[in-house]
Order: structure tokens, then sequence, then C-alpha cells
């Protein structure tokens, strides 16, 4: 399992070698430190924990600020921490880059989506508006929620108006297609979670099986 965090771009497109055009994602990826690591002795578990994006002494905790010092790496933004079916191979302090990774690789990218505050059935859900005619009294309205005498309630999931977005992500099985070490980037192809310059982690599939070459 090959584990890097990022902070996404934005989208693009790259062009292949026979002129087909492919939309993808920029990821900002690495360079991580290995800011813990976890082991079945100690912790009950395996893991490694990254770290990414740089921030101030001042803005971070004191007992954060101690945990950065043992790692010998100045305090990080963004922290995630990736579970092993193994001990891990890294140490305290190493760095994880691009360089992990390899064109054609298939990635589990992992996001928080875009908070859309609060919305109703019809953005939240997809629901069908009503007839916009004369007389209708249920143009935008979510219609019945439940049954008269009984049950009596409504159940619970019951597809309704409330908070929509703001939560994490994952979307699976995403092609590798370049890697630019030296400006830390990786061009995943489609769509990731999350808005432009949000954070993100970056993972091997669980899969484990390369995409065909072409894209397809």
């Amino acid at each position: 399992m090959t584990l890097i965090l990022g902070q996404k771009q934005g989208m693009t497109q790259v062009f292949t070698e026979d002129g087909a055009h492919i939309g993808v994602t920029v990821v900002a990826a690495g360079p991580c430190v290995v800011t813990q690591v976890r082991t079945a002795e100690n912790d009950g578990y395996d893991a490694v924990q990254l770290g990414f994006s740089d921030k101030t002494e001042k803005r971070t905790k004191k007992p954060q600020v101690g945990h950065f010092k043992k790692a010998g790496t100045s305090p990080k933004r963004f922290l995630r921490e990736e579970r092993l079916a193994k001990a891990a191979d890294a140490s305290l302090g190493d760095t994880v880059t691009v360089e992990a990774f390899s064109e054609g690789d298939l990635v589990d990218v992992t996001g928080t989506s875009k908070g859309r505050g609060f919305a109703g059935t019809i953005k939240r859900h997809g629901f069908s508006r009503g007839a916009a005619t004369h007389g209708c009294m249920n143009y935008r309205q979510p219609g019945s929620i439940g049954a008269s005498a009984y049950p009596g309630r409504v159940f619970k999931g019951k597809r309704m108006s409330g908070h929509f977005g703001d939560e994490r992500k994952t979307t699976k099985n995403l092609e590798v297609v370049r890697i630019d070490t030296e400006r830390n980037l990786i061009f995943i192809k489609g769509a990731v979670p999350g808005p432009k310059g949000g954070y993100v982690q970056v993972r091997t599939a669980r899969t484990g099986v390369k995409a065909k070459k072409g894209g397809k």
C-alpha cells in the first residue's frame, strides 16, 4: 500500500501519443514526511502517519510541536494515517514523494466534498419538481413523507432537505496518467472529490491492478 498526501490544483487535459485527449485532475502531492510509525507491539496495529504542507510553530499546539520534533520536521497542516497489513518499511522522518507512483497505476483518492449548506430535495437528492401549471401546490416541495394512521411516523433515512456536502468521499480505481517529479505533480484521470485547493490523500487502489495502456 502506497500513500501520499497532496492538494488539488484543478483540472486540465493531456494528450496521448495517438492524439486522444484525457481529462485529468492535477494534484500537487508531497513531499510528505513520516511523522509517526505505529506497530502492533506498541499500538495494537501497524500504520504509518504522513504530514503535508508546512505551517508555523506559532499556530501549532504545543503537544503537536513536540510530536513533529520527534520526527525531525516542521509542523504540518495536513496529517493522515494509513493502516497496514504488516509492519511498515518506512522509518520516522522518511520522505515520500511522487516517485512512489508510476504511470498506469490505479489509485483511490479521498477528499472532502464541497459544502453547499442547507439544500432542498431537488438539489440534494435530484428529486423532480411538480408541474409548473395553474393551481399546482407542489412546485419544489418534497411531497408526502410518510403514511397516515400506520405506522404514523417518518422512517429513518428518509430523503429530505438538509445539510448537503462537506463529507468525506473516496473515488476509486482512477488511473495515474502522468507523473511530474520536478514539480511534484500527479495527473489523475477523471475528477476527484473536493474543491480546488482542497487537501486529498492518494493511495494505491486495493485492486492492485494496473490500467490498460491507452486509458481504456
